[in-house]
């Protein structure tokens, strides 16, 4: 199995573990409260963020393939993020994961597109810096593992 095989599985694999577990969440689960620090964020709003970091970030990526720096070095993530919640407060917990869906399978069937060569492109990440494609990819999945932990322990209460 090819690197970029690998990478796209576990999108896939960590893409569906996702789904499932926001599928599976009660009216009141979707109102708990996971960060109070700055502006509160319920569980909506990190699927809201799941959904919209991935579609910017893979622009950003394909961005960087084609020969880009990536962010620029004013970028700020909270004022992204900020404005990425009020874009997205009007949708429902359903349409957010039908979102999510897309994204990821956007994410997946993108990164089986690259070439070998393509992962070694390297460009500027909002959160990793300059850093390689194949790193890029990586954080995809490891961003959305860091808030589940996060929401985990909201969700065990």
């Amino acid at each position: 199995m090819s690197e970029l095989d690998e990478l796209a599985d576990k999108l896939k694999s960590e893409g569906e573990k996702f789904f499932s577990l926001f599928a599976g969440l009660t009216d009141d689960q979707w109102n708990a409260e996971v960060y109070t620090e700055g502006e509160t964020w319920t569980i909506r709003n990190v699927l809201a963020h799941f959904v919209t970091s991935e579609r910017g970030l893979v622009k950003l990526f394909e961005q960087i393939r084609l020969g880009g720096t990536g962010s620029s070095d004013d970028f700020s993530i909270d004022r992204y993020n900020a404005s990425m919640q009020a874009r997205t407060k009007g949708l429902s917990p359903q349409e957010l994961l039908e979102q999510f869906k897309e994204v990821r399978d956007t994410s997946i069937a993108w990164t089986l597109s690259l070439s070998e060569a393509d992962l070694e492109k390297q460009g500027r990440h909002p959160f990793l810096g300059m850093t390689s494609i194949r790193e890029m990819i990586k954080m995809l999945y490891l961003h959305n593992q860091l808030h589940y932990r996060d929401m985990k322990k909201v969700l065990q209460q």
